[in-house]
């Protein structure tokens, strides 16, 4: 008996060493009082469970009888308590007054326990009672200690089963810390208070240092943001953040934070966009900004303060637009005469499925010859850099998909009838994002572009998709070099 003890006492030695260890890594990045008092009793029931481990192989004496009792049956169950104010209580004097009453015990107690004659040094190797050795003072200290301990752990897990009812993810995590840490710590001042087999002492002292454990890694594991923050350095733009931390840290984040500082869990407040700071001028380089966009929605991001773009601005790169009209372009003075050497073939129109429809603008023919392929220029074959492009990204609502696309549909029928100088205009669908649609379109120049955003049917896809798109995308884009040929038609 007395070597299984000893090999008990030796492994919970060495796990509540890794607790240690593990609250230690945490403290550097998260200086939280929680982590330092559960840091104090994980060292107390190390240095408790090696004595054990010692005693029973070479015998017990004062001074290990002393250092098994102020750290295991003192320090531990007290800073366990402490720890439980400093998770639980936001507000400022319960923690410093938790922190004033574990100090001021730990040194007052401790020092009686230390220097306090014992009733009788003879101890052999079997875990020496607490009541056969102490006097008096030493006796009612660790009554008081441990009573103090057992009614703030009890007053902790309700407070935690409070706050779980109406709480949030945090608290659930909190509540889930409390059912580990109350009992394991209630348990172990039992076993240290009254007297049971040493072997179930033991025990308990390791189970104590595994539940400190246990919480560090699941419960009051660091969340892990990194994805997040991600998307926010891909956007550029400002995003409400609740402070500047490393990705995961809960210093500021819900462990014994202020309800204001608190993250995950606690919805952040939609941000109009007049209180947003300025951003630094950005370029979008595709579906980031896509993707940004559309997880924007999970943030309750305010688009109703956001949809309406700078007076007098056409659309911006990566300005972002819940289907608002564009504003009204400036009065052409000296608009060139509509081309009349264009018209449409004779005939019906080709067809092409709701999304994924196109117009290349190549069809459009000179009634007065036969339709033929463009003949190259001569020299270089560098597209006209007064070419104007558009990149738009949609991202729709969920349900909306079907409207938009023949919304879509029906736009680009129009511009392929009425537009001669729109040269591509595509709808596209994502296969990877079903909510998401890109229009691409290029123009022979930007008075073109500015004549198809009067058109009657521009202005009714821009009105009817307000209701179905959650945001927009708008990429402003210079044509580099270019293939463009007609695409093949669906047949029906």
């Amino acid at each position: 008996m007395e070597i299984l003890v000893a090999v008990i006492g030796l492994a919970g030695a060495l796990l509540a060493a890794f607790a240690a260890g593990a609250l230690i890594r945490r403290l550097r990045d998260e200086p939280e009082g929680w982590l330092i008092a559960w840091t104090v009793a994980a060292v107390a029931l190390c240095l408790s469970l090696g004595v054990i481990a010692v005693g029973y192989l070479m015998g017990f004496g004062s001074v290990t009888f002393r250092l098994y009792q102020v750290t295991g049956s003192m320090l531990a169950p007290l800073w366990l308590a402490v720890g439980m104010i400093q998770l639980l209580t936001e507000r400022v004097p319960p923690r410093f007054l938790a922190w004033l009453m574990g100090i001021a015990l730990t040194i007052v107690a401790g020092t009686i326990m230390i220097i306090d004659p014992l009733k009788s040094t003879e101890m052999g190797k079997t875990l020496p009672a607490s009541s056969s050795f102490w006097n008096l003072v030493p006796s009612y200290l660790l009554i008081g200690v441990h009573a103090v301990a057992v009614l703030i752990m009890l007053a902790m897990l309700v407070v935690a089963a409070i706050k779980w009812r109406s709480g949030d993810e945090y608290d659930t995590d909190n509540l889930h810390a409390s059912l580990v840490i109350v009992p394991s710590g209630i348990a172990l001042v039992g076993a240290m208070r009254f007297t049971v087999p040493p072997l179930f002492t033991t025990a308990l002292l390791a189970v104590a240092a595994a539940a400190i454990w246990y919480t560090v890694l699941r419960p009051l594991a660091p969340y892990e943001d990194d994805d997040e923050d991600d998307f926010d350095d891909q956007r550029g733009a400002p995003v409400r953040q609740e402070s500047p931390m490393p990705a995961g840290d809960r210093s500021q984040r819900g462990r014994g934070a202020m309800p204001e500082q608190r993250g995950r869990g606690a919805m952040p407040e939609p941000v109009p966009a007049a209180d947003l700071p300025p951003g630094p001028p950005r370029r979008p380089t595709g579906l980031g900004d896509l993707v940004a966009e559309y997880r924007a929605g999970d943030q309750q991001v305010d688009y109703a303060a956001r949809m309406v773009p700078p007076s007098g601005a056409g659309p911006s790169t990566g300005y972002i637009m819940n289907g608002a009209p564009p504003q009204p372009a400036p009065p052409q003075q000296d608009l060139p005469p509509q081309r009349a050497d264009y018209a449409m073939p004779p005939g019906p129109p080709p067809s092409g499925p709701a999304t994924g429809m196109f117009y290349t603008g190549s069809d459009v023919f000179s009634p007065a010859q036969p339709q033929q392929q463009p003949q190259p220029q001569p020299g270089s074959s560098k597209p006209s850099p007064n070419i104007y492009g558009l990149l738009t990204v949609f991202t729709i609502m969920d349900g909306a998909g079907e409207a938009f696309d023949r919304l879509a549909e029906a736009t680009v029928e129009a511009v392929r009838r009425g537009e001669p100088d729109t040269l591509v205009y595509v709808c596209h669908a994502v296969k990877s994002a079903p909510l998401q649609r890109i229009v691409y379109e290029l123009y022979r120049d930007e008075v073109a572009y500015r004549d198809h955003q009067r058109q009657p049917h521009v202005e009714r896809f821009v009105n009817e998709r307000q209701s179905m798109v959650l945001a927009t995308n708008v990429i402003e884009l210079n044509i580099n070099a270019a293939k463009v040929v007609p695409l093949p038609t669906a047949m029906f």
